[in-house]
């Protein structure tokens, strides 16, 4: 395979070395070397294009895998370097030309393959989770996991079944219809936090709006893309495109930052597809997420209502596929500046990423931990009594993060907040 496809050369050409990148960069923070930053990893892949650098070398492979593709240098890009993209061109690169080792390969497989796209393999595979945490089997599987023995104990405290249940094909609005709306449902979403997932159905009733699901759909892509399973991610795109399509042309509404900031790039995973790129395009546009949504479609007077909830000062932390990935900063916290019995507080540093990064948290435990151990003192430093993100993934790194640290906080979802309006009314 020549150079040039294993990574977007010309997008690497747009990086002037300015260095800004340094300063947000979490990896870089963390080691102070150059191969551990943005411009570093693009110099690595200018290296690479131009033959000076194998896509095989270990380094280079480590240096990718290290990134947590958190986007923030992105964001204070002054030459607009689209780096996300470029990271998974290269991971998809690499992928190609040094497959990993067996048992890694076949753990792949299995997790990208087989259990994401599947309802019933994700079902299965989040109660076989809660019956290892319950009776302490995963304690001790985790004690023979090595260097991931920390990831495993922190995973997200498996829901009962009763709690995974998935929505109705379609919630009715309260009151007067204003309109419909589609709902992304997610694959992770419904077995670990259904609850926000109806929280999510509850607001958007509440203002007016019936919600769909789309019914047989599961996975987005959005963990292939960014761990460089690129023919993958393009398959289940299609697949969304086409399962929405089938419920016409209404606003989707999305829920986990991650997923709408890959479902609004559609177009450009789908760019080189003539059958399917106008139709990735149009889908894209019809994508809006979940705080987007309700800060520009509720009234003037809404005002949701959290007396008695106990969840006293809230600090909102920018899930970083939500500020750097869509640019959406300001319509959350307008939000939780209207809810009642509640006080939001300003969490310094609150766009630096948690460590979180889809599946790196259970990778790579030790540098996603380090990552987090500075969210955590500026979270401890706000003196808030909840963390408010728009993520499954922060979510789950969140609630591990401060029960290792021994916190009491409670960890919830911005819908779950604003549906404290809903749960006043019932």
């Amino acid at each position: 395979m020549e150079s040039n496809a294993l990574v977007d050369y010309v997008k690497s050409l747009d990086c002037i070395h300015c260095g800004l990148c340094l300063r947000t960069c979490p990896t870089y923070q963390l080691t102070g070397v150059e191969s551990s930053s943005p411009r570093g990893r693009i110099y690595l892949m200018r290296a690479v294009a131009e033959g000076a650098l194998d896509a095989r070398d270990a380094q280079y492979r480590e240096e990718l895998d290290f990134c947590l593709v958190c986007r923030h240098c992105e964001s204070v890009c002054p030459a607009g370097v689209r780096f996300g993209e470029m990271m998974e061109t290269a991971r998809a690169g690499a992928e190609s030309v040094a497959p990993r080792g067996g048992l890694e390969r076949f753990a792949r497989w299995i997790g990208f393959s087989v259990v994401l796209p599947s309802r019933f393999w994700l079902s299965l595979s989040i109660g076989a989770l809660r019956f290892a945490q319950r009776t302490g089997l995963l304690k001790l599987v985790a004690n023979f996991a090595g260097a991931r023995k920390a990831g495993l104990s922190s995973l997200a405290e498996a829901p009962p079944a009763s709690e995974r249940r998935l929505l109705p094909e379609r919630t009715p609005a309260r009151g007067a219809e204003r309109g419909e709306v589609g709902v992304l449902e997610g694959c992770v979403m419904p077995e670990l936090y259904g609850r926000v997932n109806r929280a999510t159905v509850a607001v958007l009733a509440d203002l007016g709006f019936a919600s769909r699901t789309a019914r047989g759909h599961v996975c987005c892509g959005a963990l292939h893309a960014h761990n460089g399973e690129l023919e993958g991610a393009r398959e289940l795109a299609r697949g969304t495109i086409e399962r929405f399509e089938a419920l016409g042309d209404a606003p989707i509404v999305v829920n986990s930052a991650g997923c709408g900031a890959h479902m609004k790039a559609y177009g450009h995973l789908l760019e080189h597809d003539a059958a399917w790129k106008e139709r990735a395009q149009r889908f894209s546009k019809r994508v809006v997420d979940f705080s987007e949504f309700v800060a520009a479609n509720a009234p003037a007077d809404w005002a949701p209502d959290a007396s008695g909830s106990g969840m006293g000062k809230l600090a909102y932390d920018d899930p970083c596929h939500l500020c750097h990935g869509q640019q959406i900063r300001a319509q959350p916290r307008s939000l939780l500046e209207r809810v009642r019995g509640a006080q939001r507080v300003e969490m310094n540093n609150a766009e630096s990423c948690c460590g979180s990064a889809g599946i790196y948290s259970v990778l790579r435990p030790a540098d996603s931990q380090a990552v987090f151990d500075a969210k955590a003192r500026d979270f401890a430093a706000c003196g808030a009594d909840t963390l408010v993100t728009a993520n499954p993934g922060c979510q789950m790194q969140w609630d591990a993060g401060l029960r290792r640290a021994g916190s009491k906080a409670r960890v919830v979802h911005l819908a779950e907040v604003l549906a404290a309006r809903v749960s006043q009314k019932s």
